[in-house]
């Protein structure tokens, strides 16, 4: 089982929920309130900026969930029925005749009248086209009743949801073309430091190729965001300022590098002298420097510069915030427990976020958890959360985020 370990203490770490719940505050109060709409084929991704009401019900009338024939179970004596109709999806049938069946398949209204569906394999058609049924029905099987599904004034989608090809098939079918979707956050991303290349161009000595833009402006394209590329920032004070000053029409400055407090950190000083600016130490591994502030009225997020810390800081801090300001209320990630196939021996003072999978159901990790190693996390499916102060043997619980969760 789980094992409190002698970490220490914390000191001025603060908690990954209480930057989560800060974060969450201030992107309330600064909400997208801008909507657009937008046909059906353009809103997977988005969210959903009104509530979405059934103005039908669903199904219309009462159909069949089977092929087979449509009767009144009173009429049926044990004689064979005569057929006195057919009817397929998208017709619309007169009532039943007393005494008769009704052809019919799936999809089909009901007649009026009829009040069971048998499934045609447990139907005998005579010699003459009569029907004998040759097992016991019941008043109502096989029939899909009217607003089975939805009625008529029912609250089917609220505002906040976001959506996929499941959401859009629900709003098809009610009859929507399109719906009413906040408007996509905008959002900078900028890189710091003088020792990242832009990929295809040649390395300088001590340069290495930026990544960590890569990944974020795709991620945030999968998350519905409008993405502005900024490049990479120079070690520049009055450039680093003009860079900033051009960005007032978005809704996030993102930055990688992290915030400090360096005589080189032109951005940290940007933001201190025409904004504001929050330095956190998370208890967060990988991933402990964050910062929040503003540039001009602008939010700022600086994220960790190590790959693996950008990653994990981003899923678990950032992503939530832009959810929030689009009115999504269900941020976190999806997490469940899972028997650990590792042992972690050495307790921390830190939450650690592992970049781990799945085999046999089990948690595995990656040998290297390098903050700077973004290969762990292509070879995983997951993160593994292993809670500060707690030591463990393999088969003990502990909770796994699926990658596939995080990034969509």
């Amino acid at each position: 089982m789980n094992r409190a370990g002698k970490t220490g203490k914390t000191g001025s770490l603060m908690p990954v929920e209480v930057a989560l719940a800060r974060l969450l505050e201030m992107a309330e109060a600064s909400p997208i309130v801008e909507h657009e709409f937008l046909p059906l084929a353009r809103v997977e991704g988005r969210v959903l900026a009104e509530d979405l009401v059934s103005t039908l019900d669903l199904p219309p009338w009462p159909n069949s969930a089977m092929d087979g024939y449509a009767l009144n179970l009173a009429d049926w004596t044990g004689t064979p029925l005569p057929v006195s109709q057919k009817v397929f999806a998208g017709q619309f049938p007169e009532p039943l005749q007393p005494g008769t069946c009704v052809r019919i398949f799936t999809g089909a209204p009901v007649p009026a009248g009829a009040d069971c569906v048998e499934m045609q394999e447990n139907a005998e058609v005579q010699a003459d086209g009569c029907v004998r049924f040759v097992e016991r029905m019941t008043v109502g099987q096989n029939i899909r009743p009217q607003g089975q599904e939805t009625t008529a004034g029912e609250l089917i989608l609220t505002a906040g949801t976001r959506l996929g090809p499941i959401e859009q098939g629900l709003c098809a079918s009610l009859g929507c073309a399109g719906v009413k979707v906040v408007r996509k956050v905008r959002v900078a991303v900028i890189s710091t430091g003088d020792e990242l290349v832009e990929p295809g161009q040649p390395l300088g000595p001590g340069q290495i190729y930026n990544s960590n833009r890569v990944v974020l402006c795709s991620w945030l394209q999968r998350l519905g965001c409008e993405v502005i590329d900024a490049g990479i920032l120079p070690d520049d004070l009055s450039l680093t300022r003009a860079r900033l000053t051009d960005l007032q029409d978005v809704d996030l400055i993102l930055s990688t590098g992290g915030v400090s407090v360096g005589e080189a950190d032109f951005l940290g000083i940007a933001l201190r002298e025409e904004g504001e600016l929050a330095l956190w130490k998370l208890a967060i591994k990988p991933g402990k420097p964050l910062t929040f502030g503003h540039f001009r009225n602008v939010p700022v997020i600086g994220l960790p510069g190590n790959p693996a810390s950008t990653l994990v800081t981003f899923a678990l801090l950032a992503r939530p915030y832009l959810l929030r300001r689009q009115g999504v209320q269900g941020v976190e990630p999806l997490k469940f427990p899972v028997p650990a196939g590792f042992a972690w021996p050495v307790a921390g003072n830190r939450r650690e976020y592992l970049r781990g999978r799945l085999e046999q159901g089990r948690a595995i990790v990656y040998r290297n958890q390098s903050s700077g190693v973004l290969r762990s996390a292509a070879w995983a499916d997951g993160l593994v959360e292993v809670l500060e102060g707690r030591t463990l043997s393999e088969g003990d619980q502990v909770a796994f985020i699926p990658l596939s969760d995080l990034l969509g």
